[in-house]
């Protein structure tokens, strides 16, 4: 039996979590700093990706655009590489297990810990207004991870906070009921925060600095046409380090092209106008296959809703069997409670 003395206890298997805003279209640093890593790890073990319209209601106030984010989030995600058949795909709110767990969750959770939260402090740091779901914020996301037995959430530098907020309630719950959720573990998002925008700030649908994955090409060349750059003369050598039209480019360039064209930096004798171009044709090289998979999923509407539903089925029973688990531990489940819910 597991916790027997002398016996190890038996590590978990790997089940991956995360989940993503469709708050607006997706950009590069959408791409490059999140859903390549969702797409790398649906094959470490188990993985559940949501599109978190629960956590949009926060800024989306119109019900149509956001439905449509949604649907056009998933098909998103499916074209650039996301497996249904390897990963489960779902969106948050046809989970409303998830919803009561929050609830739970909130009963063990210490002011003083969400008043401590970046989101929060940063809005009333700036005087504006923070309701009640910016607040709480971190105790859904709490809910996200832990009603899936979730080990491992891929995350950004700013978002490590709320995966110890997840593991602090979590504690709490377990040392007030005994053993219920399983503790994540963060894994940082390599090179998440190094996505420049087109002003060279960190890209952000916030700063109006975003170049979108499936932009239509000719927006998309315009926009790449006007990123800024300084004015140093076409003869001076520059050092690609730093450069973030250099580094746009390495994102979506082969290695080659990527070695051929710091040489070009380091040499001297160009103009940015050179690069942008380079930056615009390796652009649609390196989403193309990407782009025609997001025609095919257009023109079959029923298959991403099938896919949704599926999703839907299988997040349901994996966060159905974590509440009931917390439900009979905090003493909410009685004997013909618990019959009539299974």
């Amino acid at each position: 039996m597991p916790g027997e003395p002398g016996r190890p206890e038996r590590e978990p298997p790997v089940r991956v979590l995360s989940g993503i805003q469709p708050t607006g279209r997706f950009h590069w640093g959408n791409y490059f700093g999140a859903i390549r890593q969702y797409i790398d790890l649906q094959t470490a073990g188990e993985a559940f990706y949501f599109i978190a319209d629960l956590h949009a209601l926060t800024t989306v106030r119109e019900p149509a655009r956001l439905r449509e984010l949604v649907r056009a989030a998933a098909v998103d995600l499916v074209a650039l590489g996301l497996d249904p058949a390897r990963a489960t795909l779902f969106v948050q709110s046809d989970v409303p297990e998830v919803t009561e767990l929050t609830w739970l969750l909130m009963t063990v959770c210490p002011m003083g810990l969400l008043e401590r939260c970046h989101a929060y402090k940063d809005k009333k740091s700036r005087g504006l207004p923070a309701d009640a779901g910016l607040f709480t914020y971190p105790v859904l996301m709490a809910a996200d991870i832990l009603a899936y037995d979730a080990t491992l959430v891929p995350v950004g530098e700013d978002q490590v906070q709320h995966i110890e907020v997840c593991r602090d309630l979590a504690g709490a719950f377990n040392h007030l009921y005994g053993h219920v959720f399983t503790l994540p573990a963060p894994r940082l998002v390599a090179g998440g925060a190094k996505v420049p925008g087109t002003d060279g700030h960190k890209m952000s649908k916030s700063y109006d600095n975003t170049i979108e994955v499936f932009e239509e090409p000719a927006a998309q060349k315009r926009k790449i046409m006007r990123i800024t750059t300084d004015s140093r003369p076409m003869e001076q050598p520059k050092d690609p380090r730093g450069d973030h039209l250099f580094e746009l480019f390495a994102l979506v360039a082969p290695e080659a092209e990527r070695r051929r064209m710091a040489e070009l930096y380091r040499r001297g004798g160009f103009g940015y106008g050179e690069v942008k171009k380079a930056l615009v044709e390796s652009a649609s090289a390196f989403f193309a296959a990407a782009r025609a998979r997001r025609a095919e999923l257009e023109a079959d509407p029923a298959r991403i809703e099938a896919l949704l539903a599926d999703g839907a089925e299988r997040a349901r029973r994996q966060a159905g069997a974590v509440l009931e688990r917390a439900r009979d531990a905090c003493g909410l489940t009685r004997g013909a409670t618990r019959a009539r819910r299974r």
